[in-house]
């Protein structure tokens, strides 16, 4: 499952954005924190052992104990892709929410002897803790919002509805992200999907893929959702967005969905414009 690249490129084309650069030296995390009154990024913070344990932070000028935090997860098919595959998110939400604390973060990725599950999960917890733990460092509150796609999507969605024992999370978005291992259409899918789906165990129990859905984990306390799919999607069947609605919507969830039909994993011009409209105004909503 490819990480939709071109989906968050095509925010630099469509939407004119001011970014702060990467050219930069990174800002060591040993260091002492600048003013909160003063712009403060991060590279590469580490957070495990592990090589790609790693996260970029990116606090806002005039920050306080009030300031929310977004935390972005990459996609890949939970066995690769890179926090820089979601620079473009970062970029656009350093424009239009200058006083946001983002979080775009690495996890260890899947492989033959290594199952994304609990694994992925585990990594986004620590990366949780250390923001709390590090909280009157940084001075940010523990209140977040999730944006994922893809495979990062999933990981979003399971982590904000079955993992979030403090009921930290006010917001969490889906790009294109599966959301249902029990869903027939997802089980019978096409031999590009199937490998994906091995990575959870080969013929996994009903009730370990029940464990993995954010489908089968949603309850009336998740926070709000917003959903975006596309139609022609040839690796995430339509039903893992409008089951996933659904199910929200008989729990009496806020949520929003948006089903682009002639879209596929991933979109641009028009319907990409209409994707950050619709998340821009819900995380002011629900979030800032």
């Amino acid at each position: 499952m490819k990480f939709l690249k071109f989906v968050v490129f095509n925010l630099i084309v469509f939407i004119t954005v001011t970014s702060c650069s990467n050219d930069n030296e990174a800002i060591k995390e040993t260091e002492t924190l600048t003013n909160p009154s003063e712009y403060y990024e991060s590279l590469n913070i580490s957070y495990g052992d592990d090589i790609n344990q790693v996260f970029d932070l990116y606090l806002p000028a005039n920050r306080t104990t009030d300031t929310k935090t977004i935390i972005l997860v990459h996609g890949g098919g939970w066995s690769s892709g890179d926090k820089s595959d979601m620079n473009s998110f970062r970029d656009i939400l350093l424009k239009d929410f200058p006083n946001t604390a983002i979080a775009n973060i690495n996890y260890r990725l899947a492989g033959t002897d290594t199952s994304p599950y609990p694994m992925q999960i585990n990594d986004i917890t620590k990366v949780v803790n250390h923001l709390k733990t590090n909280q009157s460092k940084y001075i940010i509150s523990n209140n977040l919002g999730f944006i994922g796609v893809s495979a990062g999507a999933h990981l979003s969605l399971l982590w904000s509805y079955a993992f979030d024992t403090e009921n930290q999370v006010n917001m969490v978005c889906s790009v294109v992200g599966p959301t249902n291992f029990t869903d027939p259409a997802y089980l019978d899918a096409s031999p590009l999907v199937k490998p994906l789906i091995d990575l959870f165990g080969i013929n996994p129990e009903v009730s370990f893929l029940e464990e993995v859905s954010p489908y089968h984990q949603a309850k009336t306390t998740s926070p709000p959702t917003i959903l975006f799919y596309g139609g022609q999607d040839p690796l995430i069947p339509t039903t893992q967005g409008t089951a996933m609605r659904d199910k929200l919507t008989s729990l009496g969830v806020t949520h929003e969905f948006t089903l682009y039909p002639d879209a596929g994993h991933g979109w641009a011009g028009i319907e990409l414009i209409d994707t950050w409209t619709k998340l821009k105004t819900f995380i002011q909503r629900h979030l800032i």
